[in-house]
């Protein structure tokens, strides 16, 4: 059977952003697990307007319908998950509204207050109203860890309980990959075996 294909989308575009340690963290765990082929995702390159804005600029439009249509290309997904003011960010928000994740599964690697946990819980929230299915672990950065990494001194794949969190999340994130896919794929069968 072939890869699943997995979007790890960096999901801050703030100047100074943290966000692109922990993507770039968990691609290369996500590689050596070997059930994913990925792929980096970063934000900052799909400037897109608030969904629904009609200020948007036909540019910004173009953009979305591409976001859109790149998101639906994978299996599964995992979002960085950078927390301000007890939330995600709102770019991130936007992107997930204006992708098409339905019946896909989805892992989660926060950072800031509390490792991120407040914006986690809301992104798993948001997560079933898109259709798509949470795992049960997530990857929660905490201050410790976060600031010598931020400074430099250290890197996350230096820090072992880090890479357990990131490994089961993707165990899980493989299996329910798998199962959902063959379900896709079955349903898809069965709609083109009706209209034939």
């Amino acid at each position: 059977m072939s890869k699943l294909k997995l979007a790890v989308i960096v999901g801050s575009t703030r100047d100074g952003r943290f966000a692109e340690k922990p993507a770039e963290w968990i691609a290369d765990l996500a590689r050596t697990q070997g059930d994913f082929s990925v792929e980096v995702l970063d934000l900052k390159d799909y400037p897109m307007g608030f969904y629904g804005d009609p200020a948007t600029s036909e540019t910004e439009t173009e953009t979305a319908a591409n976001w859109k249509r790149k998101i639906r290309e994978f299996d599964a997904y995992v979002f960085t998950a950078a927390e301000y003011n007890h939330a995600p960010t709102a770019v991130l928000k936007n992107a997930i509204d204006h992708g098409e994740w339905i019946k896909k599964p989805a892992g989660f690697v926060g950072y800031g207050g509390v490792g991120g946990a407040r914006a986690v819980e809301q992104l798993r929230q948001i997560a079933v109203e898109m259709q798509m299915a949470s795992v049960k672990t997530g990857v929660h950065i905490l201050w410790p860890d976060y600031l010598p990494v931020a400074k430099g001194e250290t890197s996350l794949s230096d820090l072992a309980h880090l890479n357990e969190a990131g490994e089961t999340m993707l165990d899980q994130l493989a299996w329910w990959g798998k199962a959902l896919r063959a379900a896709r794929q079955s349903e898809e069968q069965s709609s083109l075996a009706k209209a034939s």
